[in-house]
C-alpha cells in the first residue's frame, strides 16, 4: 500500500495571494471539481497548488508533462523481473488510489492522445480505466485533478482541446503588481525592500517587451534568482545579467537593451 505521507507537502510553502484564488481554490476542492492554472512562466502556477496541497492537508503528487510521456507513463505499465511481470501504478493512478491532488505541469506539452486518459476523472464518473490490467478504478474520495498550462505558447500544434478544457475550473495568473512582487521577492530571499523594488523594474521593463523581441518577460521566478545571488554577494548589476537578462534570450539587440536597463537601475551600485 503506498504510504500517503510521503506525498504530503511538510512545510507551508511561502505564497502570497494576489486576489481571492485561495478561498476559491478551496471551494473547487470541496466539490472535488478539476481546476487548471492559466498564466505565463514562473509567475507562481506551481507554488499556488503546493500551498493549496499544504493548507489542505492533501498528498501531492506532481508531474511535468513534456512531448515524450505517454499514457503508460502516468496509468501505469507492467515491469519484467526474474520471477515474472509485477504493475507499477504511474502517477496518475497512485493519485486516485490514495486520494492525492493530482498536478500535471504544462499538461500542453503532453500528446493530446496521452491527456485524453484523464477524461474519465474529470466528470461524475471520477474513475480511470487501466485497459492494460482490466481494471476500473474508482478515484478514492478525495482525488483532484489539477493543470497548468502557459497560454502565451498555444498554437495549432500546442494547445489543450475544447473537449479538455471545458472538463476544468480555471483560474488566470499573472505577474504580481510591483509593490507585491517586490514583496514576494524581499520575502522569499530576505533581500532588503529597496533592492528588491529595483529588481522587479526591471523584470517588470522587460515584460513590456514581449511580441517586441521577447517571447516571454523575466519571470518572478528569475527575479527571485537575481535576489539570491545578490544575497550571496553578488554584485546586483552581475545577478541581474546573470539571472534575469542572459537566460530569456540570446538577441544581441534585446540583451543590450536590457544591460542598459540594468545600468540605469544600479548606476549607484559599483558593478
Amino acid at each position: 500500500m503506498t504510504d500517503k505521507a510521503q506525498y504530503k507537502v511538510h512545510k507551508e510553502p511561502f505564497y502570497q495571494a494576489q486576489g481571492r484564488e485561495v478561498a476559491l481554490y478551496e471551494a473547487a476542492y470541496a466539490a472535488r471539481l478539476p481546476v487548471m492554472v492559466k498564466g505565463p512562466t514562473g509567475c507562481g502556477k506551481s507554488r499556488f497548488i503546493e500551498y493549496m496541497a499544504w493548507k489542505l492537508d492533501k498528498p501531492l503528487i506532481t508531474v511535468a508533462c513534456n512531448e515524450d510521456m505517454t499514457a503508460s507513463d502516468l496509468v501505469g505499465r507492467y515491469l519484467l523481473e526474474a520471477n515474472g511481470t509485477r504493475w507499477l501504478d504511474g502517477p496518475l493512478t497512485t493519485a486516485a488510489r490514495i486520494g492525492a491532488i493530482c498536478y500535471l505541469d504544462e499538461i500542453v506539452e503532453a500528446r493530446q492522445d496521452t491527456t485524453v486518459v484523464i477524461h474519465p476523472l474529470t466528470d461524475h464518473r471520477r474513475v480511470l480505466p487501466i485497459d492494460k490490467k482490466g481494471e476500473l478504478l474508482e478515484a478514492h474520495p478525495d482525488f483532484q485533478l489539477a493543470i497548468s498550462y502557459n497560454p502565451g505558447y498555444q498554437s495549432l500544434m500546442k494547445d489543450l482541446k475544447q473537449s479538455t478544457k471545458q472538463r476544468f475550473t480555471a483560474f488566470d495568473f499573472d505577474y504580481p503588481e510591483a509593490e507585491l512582487e517586490t514583496r514576494i521577492v524581499a520575502t522569499e530571499t530576505g533581500l532588503d525592500e529597496a533592492t528588491a523594488a529595483k529588481l522587479v523594474k526591471i523584470g517588470q521593463a522587460a515584460r513590456n517587451l514581449k511580441g517586441h523581441g521577447l517571447d516571454e518577460g523575466i519571470s518572478t521566478r528569475l527575479v527571485v534568482y537575481a535576489a539570491t545571488l545578490i544575497k550571496r554577494g553578488v554584485s546586483p548589476r552581475d545577478a541581474c545579467r546573470m539571472a534575469m537578462a542572459r537566460p530569456i534570450t540570446d538577441d544581441a539587440d534585446i540583451r543590450e537593451t536590457l544591460d542598459h536597463a540594468i545600468e540605469a537601475t544600479f548606476d549607484a551600485t559599483p558593478a
